[in-house]
């Protein structure tokens, strides 16, 4: 088995090497009340509808009981309309604000050791960008961390978001998955330990087989980041056909649809050890690969709709890969990003996502033509009723928690999505996808009060959703900025995203202060 053992010991070396601290006791938020009314907004549900308010919503402790349009823009309201306010119940004015469903991280590493980011610090920047729920690929913590945290979550004991977790195939196992039967075994005992899912990184395709229809078997989803060392003989293709039920990034889409290959062209000094060499190649991935539009292609696209199969792209993360000075000059990185993370972004050998050992021109525009035909497959599978989902994969490659959230809302945009719909796959797809869209992803009768409330109109300019907010020229001619969210509300507890902005603020300032850190560029002298 030493296929699987490369690959499971790579994704250890590139990933958390320890548990991180622990979150805090929370003691932020109000509520949950037997009664909370939030008044007057304007409604972007997660289900491609249009806009609509003003709108009153009612909650009891954690749950939706009551959505009423309660009169007409520029109109004043007829109060003798609106659901009423019993004695012990909390009202929210949020006359002119807008409210869509909480946002759902389909991607979410919480921190890590080599990154100095605790989990206080992780959550704080999800929950002030309006990030309720998020799916730990690969529980980079410990399964036992992330479900002590899941639980704590779940009764609002911490600040943070609601956690899936999925365990990286083969955590914990003391010695290498060499036969399906040990497959089996190891899925059996990840769901008795409380796994939502797993996350695999692949493996022969005898034991991805095996462990795919015993998870499968067992009502859990999965979803896999299909890594070059063993893509050429397990494509996405064949994990959806094994019940497989979405996928991380886009390795292995390209892999099947080859038409003239079965292995990317690596040049024959390339080394995948070699995060440059791996990333470098990965960027001409897509050229290799069947033309839009194809026969191969469509059939390729129509076969994994027709498995009800989620892509989770991940746009974000790759994006330092055609832009580098973008993304590491974005302007939350001096207020926001903690001296330890900044630190392992830098050029290294060693950490994972840092392979600018020399990444220049020819390794730029050479991605910039793979987001072109990544970005097409990805509209076109949504324009056929497939589903995409919205992940950041933030604490690596200049990507900071939140705020790479909602760069990856401006690159599904980007890719040809309209702003509802982008809308839509950072919610109900992202529920869809759990299996928990009884609960979660629009704001219904029934279901959890997660909700994102924000001044500003998203759908004109995603930009208000950052933390850091939008620029803009007010009619006197003076430099504002507008936006962040204002509030996060998770189980009918109300945050505010503003002030959490801020502890995260001092955070940072206070491990400035104690190291004597200031942030400079790569190579450049302090």
């Amino acid at each position: 088995m030493k296929t699987f053992s490369i690959i499971f010991i790579l994704f250890i070396s590139f990933n958390i090497s320890a548990q991180v601290e622990k979150a805090p006791a929370r003691s932020e938020g109000q509520g949950p009340w037997p009664q909370l009314i939030i008044r007057g907004v304007t409604l972007i549900n997660g289900n491609g509808a249009p806009p609509v308010g003003p709108v009153d919503i009612v909650v009891e402790r954690n749950r939706i009981t009551e959505v009423k349009v309660v009169g007409y823009p520029g109109v004043e309201i007829d109060e003798r309309k609106r659901p009423k306010l019993r004695n012990e119940g909390y009202e929210l004015n949020a006359d002119g604000m807008y409210l869509m469903p909480g946002f759902i991280d389909m991607h979410g590493h919480i921190g890590g050791e080599d990154q100095g980011a605790g989990a206080e610090y992780v959550f704080k920047l999800w929950m002030a960008h309006g990030i309720t729920t998020v799916r730990d690929p690969s529980a980079g913590n410990g399964l036992d961390w992330v479900l002590d945290h899941k639980e704590k979550s779940e009764r609002n004991a911490i600040t943070a978001p609601r956690i899936f977790a999925y365990t990286a195939f083969g955590m914990g196992s003391k010695q290498s998955i060499s036969t399906p039967a040990m497959a089996r075994e190891w899925v059996r005992k990840n769901a008795e330990r409380g796994a939502d899912g797993i996350k695999f990184f692949g493996a022969p395709p005898e034991i991805m087989t095996a462990a795919l229809d015993e998870n499968k078997r067992l009502g859990l989803r999965a979803a896999c980041h299909h890594a070059q060392m063993d893509v050429a003989r397990w494509n996405v293709l064949h994990s959806a056909r094994a019940g497989l039920t979405s996928m991380e990034h886009w390795y292995g889409l390209p892999e099947a649809l080859f038409e003239d290959r079965t292995v990317q062209h690596y040049p024959l000094d390339y080394n995948y050890a070699n995060e440059q060499h791996r990333f470098k190649e990965a960027g001409r991935l897509w050229q290799q690969a069947a033309e839009p539009y194809s026969p191969k292609w469509n059939e390729v696209m129509n076969e994994l709709i027709k498995l009800d199969f989620t892509l989770d792209p991940t746009f974000n993360i790759y994006e330092a890969s055609r832009d580098l000075m973008r993304a590491r000059r974005a302007e939350w990185h001096e207020e926001y990003t903690l001296p330890g993370l900044w630190q392992f972004y830098q050029p290294s050998k060693i950490s994972h996502g840092s392979y600018w050992h020399y990444w220049g021109t020819e390794e730029e525009v050479d991605w910039r033509k793979n987001y072109q035909l990544w970005m097409t497959f990805v509209n076109e599978y949504k324009n056929r009723g497939g589903r995409v989902t919205t992940g950041s994969d933030s604490g690596f490659i200049f990507q900071l928690y939140g705020f790479a959230y909602v760069r990856e809302l401006e690159l599904l945009r980007e890719a040809g999505f309209h702003p509802l719909e982008v809308i839509r796959a950072a919610t109900l797809n992202g529920a869809e996808a759990l299996g928990v869209a009884r609960d979660l992803g629009t704001v219904e009768v029934g279901k959890l009060a997660d909700f994102v409330i924000v001044e500003e109109n998203p759908l004109q300019n995603l930009k208000v959703l950052y933390g850091t907010g939008a620029i803009k020229l007010t009619e006197d001619n003076k430099v504002v900025r507008v936006g962040g969210v204002k509030y996060t509300v998770k189980d009918g507890i109300i945050y505010d995203a503003k002030k959490l902005l801020a502890d995260v603020k001092q955070m940072v300032q206070m491990e400035k202060e104690k190291t004597g850190f200031k942030i400079t560029q790569p190579g450049m002298q302090r």
